[in-house]
């Protein structure tokens, strides 16, 4: 048996992995020059540097995240404080705060005023356990008040982020998966970690190595154009200027993304509203013993990380600022750096890096066009974390997603 996996983002390397784990043969074929997906590292000319196209944050608390670093030997390639605490700015007000949980599951830190948000009172925390029910088909604005420090200050700038989608149309289950993996299991599982020394180093380069090291055939610059049907199952694969044909036992792992999904694999339906995602890069060396990641309220930027050769922004939903020309940009955004580590240099080169497409719309219309890993055809399976994995379209999910493939396409092998 062969298994194929077509597309090396973060969901076809996962089910590659798994799938090796395993020892049976493996075809990555990927469209791209290069492996990784929306979560990958480039050398930028203009920067003359290497940056990651977004800043990708993952939890202590992802399972999926950890065994998969641990599988291909990067575990120590995620960094971020021993203890869970988030700093925000308040450019309206002009403050700084922190949010400081507990580590374990009992959330004694919301009795303290220094350790919550500013200003929100104990019962406006009982909408952590409204989100913690399951709820539908139901938007967030339907289950949680709006009417709130805690919503103005936190949940909403959290789950914009977390869901990259406006939290008012957002689907509630979804925001109630990250608050069953978060708050609701403690500070040690919400410690925030960011790839280091990048993205590619963390979550690609060790993922490829591994695979070479088993015997995988890994092609790049390989575009699939048609799988060929029979029988219920899947026959030949048609990439440009070749086809190959699959033996009664081979497998297809698909983890491309939802429109090419749909042009694929006749009838399968998937998310078509999608969310944009700003990110900019300044090469400038951070202040010293700068935060590494703040939360900006009331700003054009949402958040700010502090690497040891940049600063990077990350704006989520951002498809009001997709048509603003770069110099515009980077001017707003660097307003908010400056704010945030109070420094008065004038803005610094910078590189704007737009992902029109980068998130399905967290909508509860759009999660309910998600489909399961298993397809119409006995030998083809989906992974991408815009299939119905419980989870928005995170990290987490992804690699969840080339678990759940991977895991069917290997059944009774």
């Amino acid at each position: 048996m062969t298994v194929h996996v077509i597309g090396a983002g973060l969901a076809g390397l996962s089910a590659a992995i798994a799938v090796a784990g395993r020892g049976e043969p493996i075809i990555l074929s990927e469209a791209a020059r290069q492996a990784g997906g929306r979560c990958r590292s480039y050398h930028d000319g203009q920067l003359d540097m290497t940056i990651d196209n977004g800043n990708h944050l993952v939890l202590s608390g992802n399972k999926a995240v950890d065994r998969y670093l641990r599988e291909i030997g990067a575990e120590g390639r995620v960094t971020g404080p021993d203890r869970p605490e988030f700093t925000f700015v308040d450019r309206q007000l002009g403050v700084r705060w922190s949010l400081r949980p507990d580590d374990g599951p009992i959330p004694w830190w919301i009795l303290h005023a220094d350790r919550r948000v500013p200003g929100t009172r104990l019962g406006d925390y009982l909408a952590l356990l409204a989100l913690m029910r399951r709820h539908p088909g139901r938007r967030i604005d339907e289950v949680v008040r709006r009417d709130t420090v805690l919503w103005e200050k936190f949940l909403r700038p959290v789950l914009l982020s977390a869901l990259n989608t406006a939290p008012e149309d957002a689907s509630a289950d979804l925001a109630g998966a990250i608050v069953r993996e978060t708050f609701a299991r403690g500070g040690r599982h919400m410690r925030p970690l960011i790839s280091s020394p990048s993205l590619a180093a963390a979550f690609v380069d060790p993922a490829l190595e591994r695979l070479r090291r088993r015997g995988a055939e890994i092609r790049l610059s390989r575009s699939l154009r048609a799988l060929r049907f029979a029988k219920g199952r899947a026959v030949a694969l048609a990439f440009d200027g070749e086809e190959q044909s699959l033996q009664p036992e081979d497998r297809v792992i698909v983890a491309v993304p939802p429109w090419a999904a749909e042009k694929l694999l006749p009838g399968v339906i998937a998310p078509r509203k999608f969310s944009a995602i700003l990110n900019a890069h300044f090469q400038i060396v951070p202040p010293p013993r700068a935060c590494p990641m703040v939360g900006v309220i009331g700003g054009t930027a949402e958040w700010v990380f502090a690497f040891e050769d940049r600063i990077s922004v990350t704006v989520s939903a951002a498809d009001h600022l997709m048509d603003t020309d770069s110099d515009t940009l980077a001017v707003l955004l660097w307003r908010d750096v400056a704010a945030v580590h109070d420094v008065t240099a004038p803005v610094p080169p910078c590189r704007i890096v737009k992902e029109k497409r980068a998130t399905f719309a967290a909508t509860p219309a759009e999660e309910a066009r998600r489909p399961s890993a298993r397809t119409g055809w006995a030998n083809v399976f989906l992974a991408g974390d815009w299939t119905d994995t419980g989870l928005p379209a995170t990290i987490e999910g992804a690699l969840r997603s080339g678990n759940r493939a991977a895991e069917l396409a290997l059944a009774g092998a």
